[in-house]
């Protein structure tokens, strides 16, 4: 099941210039695998040495904050709207 995943701009550097991509996996976790399967090295952006979401990471499901729902175990379906959002900050 292909799933649409719409990324950051700062990740368009290693998808191409795709800020959509269509990726496999039935949670956010088996996604976020596929994405690294297809662009190699991007998950060392998305996730800590703990392997677990960087802190200004947030992925959404439906709207949904992952964190929550079931977080990297959140469930995905065929027609679900998958969003990863890098949190900027500033002064």
């Amino acid at each position: 099941m292909a799933v649409s995943v719409k990324l950051p701009r700062p990740f368009r550097r290693m998808t191409q210039g795709q800020t959509e991509v269509l990726l496999n996996g039935s949670s956010v976790r088996e996604l976020l695998d596929d994405l690294e399967s297809k662009h190699p090295g991007i998950q060392e952006k998305i996730f800590d040495d703990r392997n677990q979401l960087r802190r200004f990471i947030n992925v959404y499901v439906n709207n949904e904050d992952i964190r929550f729902l079931n977080g990297l175990d959140t469930p995905i379906s065929e027609n679900d709207k998958v969003t990863v959002i890098s949190a900027i900050a500033g002064g």
